[in-house]
């Protein structure tokens, strides 16, 4: 279908590939990929004809289509959504605006509207109607968003409607560059398990290796200017890289040490005319042999040591009976909502349920229009969204930037955390303002986990991360000592942290006290007793219905009655134990609060010259602190007994 014939392309002097060939046949399923920078999207442009290469040549089949998605923009105009999605050529869209234009006019008994109608059937327009609308309902959108201007949506929902057309298209060779991106989790499944039954070839660039492991038969890898093939999915390729690069180091030592052997015996004899010849053969011997290339070490696994954050109290954040609403629109009617210090608590649901304005609410983004939210003891909150990049100084350099913390990092430890989020070299003198919107992120994340707090509330974090930087990433919050709350639609970004999930849709949060695949295999059970159909989600349902779902999910059928009996009198036990040492913490914080706001009282007083006037006034306030600061020091040794007990009964 595919054929690249030694291929080369170079920019600025530097050799991106050279001499590649390769193939792809009807029905592969192959990923791309390399290191940021290696080429992967140029070589996207020269299978697209959009860039030539340097030498080479590259051929398609007859009559074989190409369709392709690039992974930030795409062209708009005033179409509406459904026609991006139908709008196989334009031709079709023309005719489609006709039919759409006399139809609200009421004006169909016309030769203009009859001829349209002839030529949208000898398209099949009527077929891909209905098509197109499964498919935008698949990536989220709803009917009443069929009609609507792209142009007066945001570009992550534009790029959607033009993977729809894609996909209503069914080009022989669908080429996707990211196509994750813009998708949030239950979108993605939706179309990861779409493109399983995909009739055409897929050729992807993409940093989701849980979607490539789902998807693909082949890896192509970009690495040392060569293009390597790999068969089976990217675990595989993995696997076969490492036992790949074992052998080629082994080769390469071989082959060193021969040579020095060679040369050793060169130098010795060269001098010595009755060895000469001999030591001649042996430098000719040299210089015939094809040379095996040092490896090349990549650094994907870059450990680093981050600073911790202070350490708060158990409670995190509550949230009690929040409502909120955008206008008219009611996203939460008095919602509860508790994180713990430690826990790690991923939001999943389907779009448009609420999972950033609950992580607004949760920073304080957001104003709720009743109800409470409350940090807890010592803690101190910090949100990452994609506007976090209007909190960075635009004038300043990378280095200045990431520099620029409450509390100061060295250099070195800045410079190589800098370089794990891709920042290497030079780049960390590039001004800020130059910066791509994706590098504005990665500096941003580097900041945040400079200085982190004990509260993190994340938003879609790993978005314009290559693989290494979501390894450097992952590293950084599985040994982050604080409270994480993320939204992500990386699904092993969430195996790889995720210990609760909180499931939002309709209003409402249910929370599932294990990790992403313990929340599957759950949800799973649930619609298959709620008698689901396939596709089906339990907040689909009429709310009665969904409440019998939710209260099967707590019934075990594999059990005896006698075992669950015994197993809920345990439970009851374990949960007062842990309740009690709750309420004892939280009693101990508020008299450690109590003494501080004393603390501060008197110390203000001290400050006052009136307390050191007649009458003794800063000698009682003196004593007061005296004996405050002990039974301060005094409580806090409580509070940290309480919290080690309450903890053991935790865990």
């Amino acid at each position: 279908m595919l054929n690249l014939s030694n291929v080369s392309k170079s920019f600025g002097g530097r050799t991106l590939f050279e001499d590649v060939s390769l193939q792809i046949n009807r029905g592969d399923r192959v990923a791309l990929v390399g290191a940021n920078g290696a080429g992967k999207s140029t070589l996207f442009s020269i299978i697209l004809r959009e860039n030539p290469s340097d030498s080479g040549s590259v051929t398609l089949e007859r009559n074989v289509t190409l369709g392709y998605l690039p992974q930030e923009t795409a062209a708009i105009g005033e179409e509406t959504v459904l026609e991006i999605a139908v709008g196989i050529s334009p031709e079709h869209s023309r005719l489609r605006r006709i039919l759409n234009d006399c139809e609200s006019r009421h004006d169909t008994n016309n030769e203009a509207y009859h001829d349209a109608q002839a030529k949208y059937a000898e398209l099949g327009g009527h077929q891909l109607d209905p098509k197109a609308k499964r498919i935008l309902n698949g990536l989220a959108f709803r009917d009443s968003d069929f009609d609507r201007p792209a142009r007066t949506m945001s570009g992550g929902w534009v790029m959607r409607a033009h993977l729809a057309r894609l996909l209503v298209m069914e080009p022989d060779l669908l080429m996707l560059d990211e196509p994750t991106n813009h998708l949030d989790l239950e979108s993605l499944v939706w179309f990861q398990n779409y493109l399983k039954s995909y009739p055409g070839a897929i050729l992807m660039i993409s940093h989701d290796r849980a979607f490539l492991n789902e998807l693909i038969d082949h890896v192509l890898e970009i690495r040392n200017r060569k293009v390597n093939r790999y068969r089976g999915n990217y675990d595989d390729y993995l696997l076969q890289r490492e036992s790949r690069e074992a052998q080629h180091l082994a080769a390469y030592k071989n082959q060193q040490k021969e040579i020095e052997s060679l040369q050793r015996f060169a130098d010795r004899f060269r001098a010595k005319a009755s060895k000469a010849s001999q030591a001649q053969s042996k430098l000719k011997q040299i210089e015939r042999m094809e040379k095996i290339e040092a490896p090349e070490s990549d650094g994907r696994r870059i450990k680093i040591k981050f600073p911790q954050p202070p350490r708060g109290g158990q409670r995190s954040i509550t949230i009690s009976d929040v409502h909120f609403a955008y206008g008219d629109l009611p996203i939460y009617r008095g919602i509860d909502f508790e994180a713990e210090r430690d826990q790690r608590i991923v939001l999943v649901g389907p779009n448009g349920a609420g999972k950033s304005t609950l992580l607004k609410l949760l920073a304080g983004v957001l104003t709720p229009s009743q109800g409470e939210r409350s940090l807890g003891h010592n803690v101190i909150s910090g949100y990452y969204s994609q506007n976090r990049v209007d909190m960075l100084n635009l004038k300043r350099t990378v280095l200045e930037e990431a520099m620029d913390l409450k509390t100061p990092v060295a250099e070195q430890t800045v410079r190589t955390v800098l370089g794990s989020f891709l920042f290497s070299g030079d780049d960390v003198f590039k001004r800020v303002g130059v910066l791509s919107g994706g590098e504005k992120s990665r500096l941003a994340l580097v900041k945040l986990l400079l200085n982190p707090p004990n509260l993190l509330l994340m938003d879609e974090p790993t978005t314009h991360l290559d693989m290494a930087s979501i390894d450097a990433l992952i590293d950084a919050l599985a040994q982050y000592q604080g409270t994480l709350v993320f939204i992500s639609h990386d699904v092993y970004f969430i195996r790889s942290l995720a210990k609760t999930v909180l499931h939002i849709s309709a209003g409402k949060l249910t929370s599932y006290s294990g990790d992403y695949d313990y929340y599957l295999s759950k949800s799973k059970a649930v619609n298959e007793r709620s008698g689901l159909v396939a596709g089906e989600k339990l907040s689909d349902r009429r709310p009665e219905e969904a409440a019998n779902g939710e209260v099967a999910e707590k019934v075990s059928i594999f059990k005896t009655r006698e075992q669950k009996k015994q197993e809920a009198r345990e439970r009851e036990v374990r949960n007062q134990a842990r309740k009690a040492a709750k309420d004892e913490v939280a009693k101990i914080e508020a008299e450690v609060l109590k003494l501080e706001t004393r603390q501060k009282e008197i110390t203000a007083e001290l400050e006052k010259p009136e307390a050191y006037e007649a009458g003794g006034k800063a000698m009682q306030l003196n004593r007061e602190l005296q004996t405050l600061t002990a039974n301060l020091e005094e409580t806090n040794e409580r509070w940290l007994l309480a919290l080690t007990r309450l903890e053991e009964l935790s865990s």
